[in-house]
């Protein structure tokens, strides 16, 4: 018997991973999660992502670097919860929560319910709700935020719309006159077409995979703008490649060790575990190794006065002069080597602030050569890198003079009574100062001092000395022009009985 056949149809669907949108922030740009480019040409914070229902805002600082004109993603922060806690992440792989610096390594650890992890590439934080993911990357130079949107989303920032960055500045969370503007000279050494070419080995073939996915275009927009302004100092270009390629692998295209290695670009963050002040930044130094320099903004008035430090400090008998060590490290000196005219006298580092103060005093005068002139004694003392008799230089010659002065020292008018058996008064005379003694004796090898309340009789010798504290006895000799006696303790009283009259 024949019996009807009958097929059972199944439709089955193949469905990858989910596909991860990238916000992407380098230098100065933002590449939203549709890929649409925009440039900051300021040094505030922006909202990126922005959360109400879930308590959660992304924001982005942008700083200078180099020139004043040309901003970078400097820091992100994390604000979460209905307490606003918030989770810093910072230039070095440096991690604060609420304002306290925290040690983040390859063990994630979670604050506020945000997990946090560091590696050799850089600090990741996930934040994760009933609705979406979030995954928030920073390496210093570059921050991504990668996730699955949803649909009908509420979520605000440059990251959903990059197109109006003007509508997402926060002066709140930005430092004073974030807003602005600089313009510096044109960096004339700039090979704009090279640098461009370099930008374009995004398109190499090596990644073909990931370009049919993820346009390259707006990356090497952002990448071409930024060094035909800025140079490709502090390994700029690299910044660039790796960005694309952290988003070629987020949605699951491997990034083939031949393509790095080809563009010399490691994935590895730049300045991870380097630390530095607020008026600095992470970049490469002289020398080519990573160092603190000093922001542009803040460098600027000592460059312009062509100095590398604030001006000499003349207080209680010394003279100080601090300088910066990252204007230092930008012309390739190194601290360790300068000294004064004595060459033991060595700057002291402020690891805290970054500065090196070179000082002497009357005491320890350093070197310090004296001059007279009519109206005043000048110490001036020299900071360099080398004895000028070396035959050999091996650094390029620093010579910074720095001096302070005492005005002459003037006539002075002390009185003492007989009825102590010393008198001492501090007389101030220009910028130092320096004390004046005179103790009375009733020998004249001025050993047995004039006891309290003793009784001096008609007629009787009396040795007087008087000395100085604070001077350079090489330099000042203190000599008594006038010297009298009055019955009540007034200088101006009569009778007076002139003692010493004009020396």
């Amino acid at each position: 018997m024949l019996r009807p056949l009958f097929y059972l149809c199944v439709l089955v669907t193949l469905q990858g991973a989910a596909r991860a949108e990238i916000c992407t922030l380098t230098g100065p740009t933002v590449i939203d999660f549709q890929g649409h480019l925009n440039n900051v040409t300021d040094r505030c914070a922006y909202s990126l992502l922005a959360d109400s229902g879930n308590d959660l805002k992304v924001v982005a600082n942008f700083r200078e670097r180099r020139r004043r004109d040309v901003s970078f993603v400097d820091s992100m922060t994390l604000t979460v919860g209905s307490s606003a806690d918030e989770i810093v992440l910072e230039q070095g792989g440096r991690v604060l929560v609420n304002d306290a610096v925290m040690s983040i390594n390859s063990t994630s650890q979670n604050f506020f319910g945000v997990d946090v992890v560091k590696d050799e590439t850089g600090v990741t934080a996930e934040f994760t709700t009933t609705e979406y993911t979030i995954n928030v990357f920073f390496d210093g130079t570059t921050a991504q935020i990668s996730m699955e949107v949803p649909v009908n989303s509420t979520l605000a920032g440059l990251c959903i719309d990059a197109s109006n960055v003007s509508s997402e500045k926060r002066t709140e969370n930005s430092p004073l006159s974030c807003e602005e503007q600089f313009q510096d000279p044109a960096d004339n050494s700039i090979d704009c077409a090279a640098l461009t070419a370099r930008c374009n080995e995004l398109r190499d073939p090596l990644l073909s995979d990931c370009n049919a996915d993820i346009d390259p275009t707006p990356y090497i927009n952002a990448c071409s703008e930024t060094l035909c302004k800025y140079s490709a100092a502090d390994g700029l270009r690299c910044q660039f490649m790796r960005a694309y390629a952290r988003a070629c692998s987020l949605n699951g295209h491997n990034v083939p060790n031949a393509w790095r290695i080809k563009t010399r670009c490691p994935n590895r963050a730049f300045c991870q575990d380097k630390f530095c002040t607020d008026h600095e930044f992470c970049g490469r130094k002289f020398s080519g190794d990573n160092g603190c320099l000093c922001r542009a903004v803040f460098a600027h008035p000592y460059k312009e006065a062509d100095t590398l430090g604030d001006p000499t400090v003349c207080e209680a008998n010394s003279a100080s002069l601090t300088l910066f060590n990252c204007l230092l490290e930008e012309r390739g000196i190194d601290y360790t080597v300068l000294h004064l005219n004595n060459q033991s006298c060595r700057g002291e580092l402020d690891e805290a602030a970054n500065t090196v103060t070179f000082s002497f005093n009357t005491e320890n005068l350093c070197g310090a050569e004296i001059t007279f002139d009519e109206n005043r004694i000048n110490y001036t003392n020299t900071i360099m890198n080398q004895n000028f008799t070396d035959v050999i230089i091996r650094h390029d010659q620093v010579f910074i003079e720095f001096s302070c002065f005492n005005p002459q020292p003037q006539l002075k008018t002390v009185a003492f009574t007989i009825n102590d058996n010393s008198y001492m008064i501090t007389l101030q005379a220009g910028e130092w100062t320096y004390n004046v003694s005179m103790i009375p004796y009733i020998d004249e090898k001025c050993t047995k001092v004039v006891a309290t309340d003793t009784e001096v009789k008609l007629n009787q010798k009396v040795w007087v000395e008087l000395k100085t504290e604070g001077l350079d006895a090489d330099t000042i000799a203190v000599v008594t022009d006038s010297c009298w006696a009055t019955s009540v303790p007034d200088p101006d009283s009569t009778p007076r009985h002139d003692l010493i009259k004009n020396g």
